[in-house]
């Protein structure tokens, strides 16, 4: 009776030992006797001891940091560039059997594959095109580590970090190029008020009150400003105009005149003699 206790509480404590509770997003590689047994989970499993072994795999998708690496773009300029790796195990049996280790395969895959893509590229396309790059990292990164398992859903650059002369110069770039920016702007609005005024004056030629009318209006803001100091306004001569013409006129009806009708001047006397009374 005793023996069949011993053996009994030997059984349940095999059992016991043989099994594993797998989460919902964990799987188990299973191996009996060095051979693959199948993938079990999520839930309770039975895995005999001694006889037959587990490995545990995570579905759950893993963002994996690629350390910055040494880049020479295409133009021959060095930069330090990082990014980072989205991946998830979507096959666990050929994530175990396939690769030792995944996530280490995974990582320097990425990290070589960065310095040879970027290395095929400029430096303004890195800087610009961050999206397209980003496209073939993922395209060549998920298309070497299917046959692991993985499925790498994203790789994005984070950081560019320049070389301290370069920074300079592309410094220098900008500003040159805002002010030409600048330049062109204040020549196109040279440009409009131009045509603007061109336009006025063709209709002040054709209409000469609107001039005197502005003049008006000029004198009216003035006028309503409260100023103390002196102000000058300049007459024009459309103003004065019509008093110099009568006086003109005024002049030459007076030179027309016969000269019995003008007033006598009075005779010059002479030197030394003397005005008799």
């Amino acid at each position: 009776m005793t023996g069949l206790l011993i053996a009994l509480a030997a059984v349940l404590a095999y059992t016991y030992g043989s099994l594993h509770i797998m989460k919902q997003y964990e799987r188990a590689v299973s191996f009996f006797l060095g051979r693959y047994w199948g993938t079990k989970g999520p839930g309770l499993i039975f895995v005999p001891a001694f006889f037959a072994k587990l490995q545990r795999v995570s579905l759950r998708i893993i963002a994996m940091d690629i350390p910055p690496q040494d880049v020479i773009t295409r133009d021959n300029v060095s930069v330090k560039v990082n990014a980072v790796l989205y991946m998830r195990v979507k096959h666990p049996d050929r994530a175990v059997i396939e690769v030792e280790n995944f996530v280490y395969a995974t990582s320097q895959l990425a990290q070589t594959t960065l310095r040879s893509v970027l290395g095929e590229v400029e430096l303004d396309q890195l800087l610009a095109d961050r999206e397209k790059i980003n496209g073939i990292l993922k395209r060549i990164v998920d298309e070497r580590t299917e046959p692991w398992g993985i499925e790498v859903s994203a790789v994005e650059v984070k950081d560019v970090d320049l070389p301290t002369e370069m920074k300079r110069a592309m410094a220098r770039q900008a500003e040159s190029e805002r002010e030409r920016r600048a330049k062109v702007i204040a020549a196109e609005g040279e440009f409009q008020a131009a045509g603007k005024l061109a336009q006025a004056a063709q209709v002040i030629g054709t209409q000469p009150a609107t001039l005197q009318l502005r003049y008006l209006q000029t004198l009216v803001e003035i006028a309503t400003e409260n100023n103390s100091r002196s102000i000058i306004i300049p007459v024009p001569l459309d103003l004065i105009s019509p008093f110099l013409e009568m006086a003109v006129q005024r002049r030459d009806q007076t030179a027309a005149l016969p000269a019995s009708t003008g007033t006598p001047l009075p005779s010059p006397v002479p030197a030394g003699s003397r005005q008799t009374t």
